[in-house]
């Protein structure tokens, strides 16, 4: 056999695209890998399996402590609700040995009460097998974090419910009261929580239902987006609605995605949503100087979902973080960016001086006119350089497959 060849140690990695790619340790591989997920959602140019398959590798070979603090800043900075959960079992079988590292750890990613069955369940998902000690200390100590109404809305029907993580890890109550709601929640005979799903379900009244919850401000913010088409159908009152939108209350952990979602759902509370957008965003810190923004909108951003139930592409979600960036920034210069894979050269154009929804439909509107083809970063950056040579900072949103010049 032939053994005067260069290795694939010597090959030059490349993106899906053919350009040459940037060398990047374990941990910043696992990083970029992690806080661009949606799990087992699949992407323009791999499928969701894989993508978790490449996280679980790599988290093995990171540090246990590294694997800890991502899953925490997963959880707590990005809002993301299951890669997190995949790199708690990961650090479960590599953290075993690091005192109470693993148990602690799952109880700051968890934050939501179904977040305890969802990690049994990514936990069992090629095959059930018992539980590591440390990984049912933390479930233990994390599911005294909620009270009877969390449990009751989010006991779901599922191959794992909650009363069976109660059985799994043996938790003691600290009192007795949560002993009363733990006994009935393994009974199911916790009372059904007044949620707007619990009462349509129950054949309640459309209007009644939204207008009472919207009064005792009973509905959450991520609800209210998502139900904004139907409260307008069921001739909800358009003041309560645009008032519960302003208020905002409960929109820190709503991604900015959400907004475009609603206003095109219900386009009459367009002008609502835009300003709770605009306001949320008054407050923050600027980032100060000049900061050029270059907006991806290549035939991969638009030309696959978010997730199976979405009907966002990328490229929306890209758009939308657009129009965010422009009100964190105190000068924004913004660039749109596609090009042509014939011709192997980009095209960009800069975006007319908007803002909230009008910037991301400015944005958005530039995906066809703009090529439909790859992102070519290396030309864009030479085209921009010296129109802009005294920007502080240079932001791209993109899925960053790149294209390269002449594949190099």
């Amino acid at each position: 056999m032939r053994k005067n060849f260069w290795n694939d140690r010597r090959k030059k990695e490349r993106t899906h695209e053919g350009a040459r790619a940037a060398k990047l340790s374990n941990e910043q591989r696992l990083r970029r890998s992690v806080l661009a997920c949606l799990l087992w959602e699949s992407e323009f140019y791999e499928d969701g399996e894989t993508i978790a398959a490449r996280i679980t590798a790599l988290a093995e070979k990171v540090a246990p402590e590294t694997v800890a603090a991502l899953a925490i800043e997963a959880r707590s900075d990005m809002n993301l609700r299951h890669v997190p959960l995949l790199l708690l079992c990961v650090l479960a079988k590599t953290g075993a040995k690091k005192e109470k590292l693993v148990a602690n750890t799952v109880v700051e990613v968890i934050q939501r009460a179904d977040e305890l069955s969802e990690l049994v369940a990514v936990y069992w998902r090629d095959g059930k097998r018992p539980l590591s000690a440390q990984l049912k200390k933390g479930l233990a100590r994390a599911f005294a974090k909620f009270d009877a109404y969390q449990l009751a809305k989010y006991d779901r029907p599922g191959p794992v419910r909650l009363r069976d993580v109660l059985f799994l890890v043996h938790a003691k109550p600290k009192a007795t009261e949560q002993a009363e709601t733990w006994r009935k929640l393994a009974a199911k005979e916790l009372d059904s929580p007044d949620t707007w799903e619990v009462s349509l379900s129950a054949g309640a009244d459309k209007r009644d239902t939204f207008t009472r919850l919207l009064t005792e401000r009973k509905l959450g913010y991520l609800a209210l987006l998502r139900n904004l088409r139907n409260m307008g159908e069921a001739n909800v009152k358009e003041k309560l609605i645009n008032a519960a939108i302003a208020e905002r209350k409960g929109a820190e952990r709503v991604l900015p995605f959400r907004y475009i979602a609603a206003a095109r759902a219900a386009p009459a509370f367009e002008g609502a949503l835009d300003k709770a957008m605009l306001a949320s965003l008054a407050r923050a810190p600027k980032l100060a100087g000049r900061t050029l923004l270059i907006i991806d909108v290549s035939g991969s951003m638009y030309g696959s979902m978010l997730s199976k139930k979405s009907d966002m592409n990328r490229a929306l979600a890209a758009s939308a973080l657009g129009a965010i960036a422009r009100e964190l920034c105190e000068e924004p210069l913004i660039y749109a960016t596609a090009g042509s894979d014939a011709k192997r050269v980009h095209e960009t154009a800069r975006v007319p001086a908007r803002r909230g929804l009008a910037l991301v439909d400015a944005i958005y509107g530039l995906c066809k006119p703009l090529g439909g083809g790859g992102i070519f970063l290396n030309q864009v950056m030479r085209y921009l350089e010296p129109k802009h040579p005294d920007v502080d900072r240079v932001i791209v949103i993109t899925d960053e497959q790149d294209c390269g010049v002449n594949h190099d």
